[in-house]
């Protein structure tokens, strides 16, 4: 069994084909029965009507006297039409006479090959009352007979026609012979312009698929021609946009390794600086060593948190972010927040103020949830002023729970709105952090506060920045059927 190909336009070369050919053969195999009936049908008539004039004249010879049998001898004598062989026969399918003789007995032992066909027949037919007409075949080719019923004087006889069917078997010779020629020529001219139409149709495919093998990691700024029809215009544009998305990804992947090689640096640099330094003297005291050995730890965790932070951010990516899902009170997970972080922003001058608290029961994690909270906060304190205050509130509405988060820091930059959740992303210019009492964050904060909450099926989003009014707002699904167990 033939494979079908897997070229594109070998295959719409084919379906051309076959979608010309079939509706061709169907019109050529209709045209012919249609013509080569039409033929018959016209010979039938021409029969007809030949034998109805034979009627008219052996009505005038009997008119003039003569003996039906005289009178039928003379009729197919002077009534001869071309190739119409008349035959008569009685009532006992005798033959009275025919069209090249005069009467012949009882016996058709002189009759033709064809007569004798005609006779056989009219003879296994019976009594005909009324026209019929039949094809037979013979070593002479095919003949038309027609047979119909003569009553003269109370006797009856049949009367029959045959004419050979020569002509409309050359005919319909020659038109097999032109739908045999004409179909596949047809066929065959198709399938060429078929093939160069496909083609034509298929270059700007080609022209894309060229351009496409082109485009490299080095090179993902270039895009696809946007040329061809619709359908390929809407092509290359789907995959120009795909393109413009890997573009993003592989823009976004360079800036994080920038940036986390950047944060990774700095702890790593001071935990080698400072064991170098501690190292480059033969002794020292053992409080110069425990400020060393205090400083390399400051480090090591900051190094610790960024690798974890990392981590987390790499399994959320990949679908693997572990949510222990259990009842919880979100109020609770808010108020233990807010209480941990009360020492620092006394430390920093900042005072955190905690709206009403309302019941929110939910099913999630309760330590990634604090950790959405504690980032927030811990956001919010680093950027607002000393003096400065964070109100922390929540609100409930029908089957979701808010938490807004609201500092009154000098705001954010409105061009760094956008990259706000971006990972190592830090909106400094118009943020300062105040270094005292802490190292500082890495700029994953908000990147995994944002991720926690999509596991959760809610969302963290900046609602407002502005000097003095900068909100976060944390959205979460409760459930009021949860019965979660305090603590």
């Amino acid at each position: 069994m033939l494979a079908w190909p897997s070229s594109i336009r070998v295959r719409l070369t084919l379906w051309y084909a076959i979608l010309l050919g079939i509706p061709l053969a169907v019109f050529a195999v209709i045209s012919y029965i249609a013509f080569s009936r039409a033929l018959v049908g016209g010979t039938d008539r021409f029969i007809g009507e030949a034998l109805a004039a034979f009627e008219r004249e052996l009505g005038a010879e009997r008119r003039a006297g003569l003996a039906i049998t005289d009178a039928m001898r003379a009729t197919v004598h002077e009534v001869r039409f071309r190739e119409l062989h008349i035959l008569i026969t009685d009532s006992a399918n005798q033959v009275v006479a025919r069209g090249d003789s005069a009467l012949v007995g009882t016996s058709p032992i002189n009759a033709s090959p064809g007569e004798a066909a005609v006779l056989a027949t009219v003879r296994g037919v019976g009594p005909i009352v009324e026209p019929y007409t039949v094809r037979l075949s013979g070593d002479d080719g095919e003949h038309l007979v027609r047979a119909q019923p003569l009553l003269i004087d109370g006797h009856r006889y049949t009367l029959s026609g045959r004419y050979p069917l020569r002509e409309a078997e050359r005919m319909m010779s020659g038109v097999r012979r032109m739908f045999l020629v004409a179909i596949p020529l047809l066929i065959i001219a198709a399938a060429i312009s078929g093939y160069f139409l496909a083609d034509r149709s298929l270059k700007p495919v080609s022209s894309m698929a060229e351009h496409a093998a082109e485009i490299t990691a080095s090179n993902l700024h270039e895009r696809l021609p946007v040329t061809g029809g619709d359908e390929l215009v809407r092509l290359a544009r789907v995959i120009n946009d795909l393109l413009d998305r890997l573009e993003t990804s592989f823009e976004q992947q360079r800036r994080f390794m920038a940036d986390a090689s950047h944060e990774l640096r700095t702890p790593t640099a001071i935990v080698r600086t400072e064991a170098d330094v501690t190292l480059s003297r033969p002794s020292r005291t053992t409080d110069e060593y425990r400020a060393s050995m205090g400083i390399m730890q400051d480090a090591a965790r900051r190094l610790t948190r960024i690798v974890d932070d990392l981590f987390l951010l790499a399994r959320a990516d990949a679908g693997h972010l572990v949510v222990q899902r259990s009842a919880v009170y979100l109020e609770d997970v808010v108020d233990g927040a807010v209480r941990g972080v009360r020492q620092l922003a006394d430390t920093r001058g900042v005072s955190v103020q905690l709206g009403e608290l309302v019941e929110a029961p939910l099913r999630g994690d309760a330590d990634l949830l604090g950790r959405i909270v504690l980032n927030l906060l811990d956001n919010a304190i680093k950027h607002a002023p000393p003096g400065g205050s964070v109100m922390v509130g929540m609100a409930r509405r029908d089957d979701t729970v808010t938490v807004s988060v609201v500092d009154s820091g000098p705001g954010i930059p409105a061009e760094a709105v956008d990259r706000l959740f971006e990972r190592f992303f830090r909106a400094e210019a118009s943020r300062p952090r105040h270094e005292d009492g802490g190292s500082g964050g890495a700029g994953l904060g908000l990147a995994i506060a944002r991720r926690i909450a999509e596991a959760h099926g809610g969302r963290l989003e900046l609602v407002s920045s502005k000097p003095g009014h900068t909100e976060f707002r944390l959205t979460l699904p409760v459930e009021s059927s949860v019965e979660a167990v305090r603590a």
